[in-house]
């Protein structure tokens, strides 16, 4: 579907490997495609709770912990971005909903792309604007 060097997977101080990685990739450029969007570089990180927590003190002066951060670099119709995910927030996020763990993952990870995209959670109707999304997306998956 799309050059797999546009959209790639790390991990930050956890060991992490993201299971079928091609497949979540080919579900993310659909997403951007649908959205009529166009993909540039996007990366993902993932990391624990203390790490994108200091950085959600340094870069956003949040002293909270987060399942997510997103740092836009879009341009236009492009999206680009580096996402930061904690996969200690993602797992108990996927006890407290009674969901899987890799289905709260791919939750936060078309949640990360979404923003990209330009709809936000900021507000009880965008929240749900933003579920609605989710969800429509998580069943498009073919993981």
């Amino acid at each position: 579907m799309t050059d797999s060097s546009l959209i790639t997977f790390h991990s930050e101080n956890i060991p992490f490997e993201l299971e079928n990685s091609n497949k979540v990739v080919d579900w993310i450029c659909s997403t951007i495609l649908t959205e009529k969007k166009i993909f540039g570089e996007i990366s993902y990180i993932f990391c624990s709770d203390e790490y994108l927590h200091k950085m959600n003190v340094e870069y956003l002066n949040h002293d909270t912990l987060t399942d997510i951060i997103t740092f836009n670099y879009s341009k236009g119709n492009t999206l680009s971005a580096d996402i930061f995910i904690s996969l200690e927030r993602v797992k108990e996020n996927a006890n407290e909903f009674k969901v899987s763990f890799q289905d709260e993952l791919h939750r936060v990870i078309i949640h990360g792309i979404l923003h990209l995209i330009g709809y936000d959670d900021k507000t009880d109707a965008d929240k749900t604007a933003m579920r609605s999304k989710e969800d429509f997306y998580l069943s498009l998956r073919l993981i």
